[in-house]
């Protein structure tokens, strides 16, 4: 089965393919000919063009017969990878993207000549699986001069663009996929205080019970894995969709489970399947924002990718101690699936580019009846392997070969961890320790939030350092000026996990207060660190943002679904104080990471085979 797609940016790219030129087998690949000198004239080709798509062949497919041709390289067989592998190309690309710039040279025409004018009978007899035209029908010519029938936008103020859409235009998407996020958010946390509900009624263990968290968590590392290419390839719009709705029904389908393995196993795939937004979101706002804008919108998704996991648990313990029980956390999870699933359906509109361009030529298609008419994005093949090995697997290739986000995942593994800890270190100092009960043992965790209010307006005010940087460079991302706020998290973060856990040791000398008050400070490193980490991944890899967001989001929630479970344990055997050290020394370990990436970061990119490098 043949997909026709690839992430292939405007028509006014295409020329970036001539680097591949200088093989004189890859441009035969890349220029299937099969035209005379004497092109066909305007009437002739419109008559054609309804037939074009019919003639596309994999280029792969071609067979050389003359010995006197040169054979093609294998290498070059597939130019598309190379495209995704080449530095210059990934960065060329980015550029344009981010910086909303045209190339000024027109694309060279791609006109079917003379000397392959038998290259049509030569591809149909070499490829016996084609399905003939019927009814003894011969196969037509191809079109000629396919440059023209490719579209593309009108320029860099073309209202089609995403970045040139009206403010009343973005904020409501904007609203509409922070809301989808919050919703995934939720899920992920407010049945934490249902776990001794569900312990007793499934006659299981609490650790056992607790992997109804933990696999939500684990379902956010493996669901964007696969979320992720497919939106570069399909569009955000339709992966949203998709997500939200099996997001929906695992919610309900959890909410009425009878036995704990039915629990779980809902848990993991409402997990897997709704973490889409976790990847396509900050890929969206990358679609729709400048350079100056996207900072701002990022910590906006940042905060409710932090608060509503601390957020949850409170409102979720006075539901399940209430007559509703843990069940009514999951049946109001997916009534707030169902929400802004609909909301996506009716009013979010398509941000990603080439499926704009897309929509576009389909739109000309269905006005015109030339059905020739195609976006770049429609010239590609891609096979199922293509798109399992090219595709599935580049987040996984990423976060291998690219030190920036192997490094960058590590400390916000660690970070999100800790935010998965809070869970169960709260119960155990202000439930156990202070004697707090039901959902009053929740409120302390007010402190982080009050923390993550206060980190989000510290990053807010620190873009303008950003935007300075960014004029400064033509507009083009500058990602280390992304980096001094997490100078300040790296530091408040530690600080805070030591108080927290020290303080709230001796519960019988310490007011709560104490303890409480110490979220602030994790809070803000939490959310800083998080904030400058996803703003700097953004900007260094523009044209691959949601395939790098899927190999961060993988690493971290493959730590953070741990967490949960060893953390009572951690807690109670090394007791507070000694377990708060140790994880406060981590915090110390991971400190010079910014620093490094500040110093060294344009260097280490200019090595990559996805980043943006000016």
């Amino acid at each position: 089965m043949v997909f026709k797609s690839k992430h292939i940016l405007e028509n006014y790219k295409i020329q970036l393919i001539s680097e591949f030129k200088n093989s004189t087998s890859s441009y035969q690949l890349i220029n299937m000919s099969g035209f005379n000198d004497n092109q066909l004239d305007v009437e002739k080709s419109s008559q054609l063009s309804s037939s074009s798509n019919s003639e596309a062949i994999d280029p792969q497919s071609i067979t050389h017969n003359d010995e006197n041709q040169t054979k093609p390289n294998p290498e070059n067989l597939n130019y598309l990878e190379r495209i995704e592998s080449s530095a210059q190309l990934s960065r060329q690309l980015s550029s344009a993207l981010s910086g909303n710039e045209f190339p000024s040279q027109q694309p060279q025409s791609r006109n079917r000549t003379s000397s392959n004018l038998n290259n049509k009978d030569h591809i149909i007899n070499e490829n016996k699986d084609i399905p003939s035209m019927g009814l003894g029908k011969t196969f037509p010519t191809f079109v000629p001069n396919v440059e023209e029938y490719t579209v593309s936008f009108d320029g860099p103020q073309d209202p089609r663009i995403p970045t040139n859409w009206p403010l009343s235009k973005k904020l409501p998407l904007c609203f509409i996929i922070a809301f989808h996020t919050s919703c995934v958010s939720w899920a992920s946390s407010v049945f934490s205080p249902g776990i001794l509900f569900v312990a007793e009624e499934f006659h299981v263990g609490r650790v056992v019970a607790t992997l109804a968290v933990s696999f939500f968590v684990l379902g956010f590392a493996c669901g964007p894995v696969i979320w992720a290419p497919l939106s570069e390839l399909y569009g955000r719009r339709i992966v949203l969709l998709i997500s939200g709705i099996g997001f929906t029904l695992f919610q309900f389908a959890t909410a009425t489970g009878k036995d704990i393995q039915t629990v779980l196993i809902c848990r993991f795939f409402g997990g897997s399947i709704g973490a889409a937004p976790m990847v396509v979101v900050p890929a969206a706002f990358a679609d729709v924002f400048n350079n100056e804008q996207r900072g701002k919108v990022i910590c906006i998704f940042v905060m409710t990718v932090f608060c509503i996991p601390i957020l949850a648990p409170l409102a979720g313990s006075f539901i399940t101690y209430s007559y509703l029980g843990w069940r009514w956390t999951e049946y109001i999870t997916g009534i707030m699936g169902s929400v802004s699933t609909l909301l996506v359906l009716l009013f979010y509109k398509e941000t990603h580019h080439p499926i704009i361009l897309v929509e576009k030529a389909k739109e000309i298609k269905q006005k015109t009846g030339n059905w020739a008419i195609h976006a770049p994005h429609d010239e590609f093949t891609l096979t199922i392997k293509d798109i399992v090995e090219k595709n599935l697997t580049r987040p996984l290739k990423m976060l291998v070969t690219e030190p920036v986000i192997l490094l960058i995942s590590i400390y916000n593994a660690f970070i999100y961890g800790i935010l998965y800890l809070m869970l169960t270190a709260y119960p155990v100092i202000f439930a156990e320790g202070y004697k707090m009960h039901g959902g009053v043992s929740y409120l302390p965790y007010l402190g982080l939030i009050i923390g993550f209010f206060i980190g989000g307006t510290f990053s807010v005010l620190m873009e303008g350092r950003y935007i300075k940087a960014l004029r400064a460079n033509n507009n083009k991302p500058v990602p280390e000026a992304r980096l001094p706020p997490l100078f300040v998290g790296s530091i408040a973060f530690p600080i805070g996990i030591f108080w927290l856990f020290w303080t709230g040791n001796w519960p019988e000398k310490i007011h709560w207060m104490a303890p409480t008050a110490s979220g602030i400070f994790t809070g803000i490193g939490l959310l800083v660190i998080f904030n400058a980490s996803i703003n700097y991944i953004i900007d260094s890899y523009l044209i691959f943002a949601a395939s790098a967001m899927a190999a961060n989001t993988f690493l971290r929630s493959s730590f953070a679904c741990a967490f949960p479970l060893f953390g009572v344990q951690m807690l109670h055997g090394m007791h507070l104080k000694w377990a708060g050290l140790l994880l406060a020394l981590v915090g110390v370990v991971l400190i010079p990471v910014p620093f490094l990436f500040y110093a060294y970061g344009k260097k280490i990119r200019t090595k990559s085979k996805y980043a943006f490098v000016l």
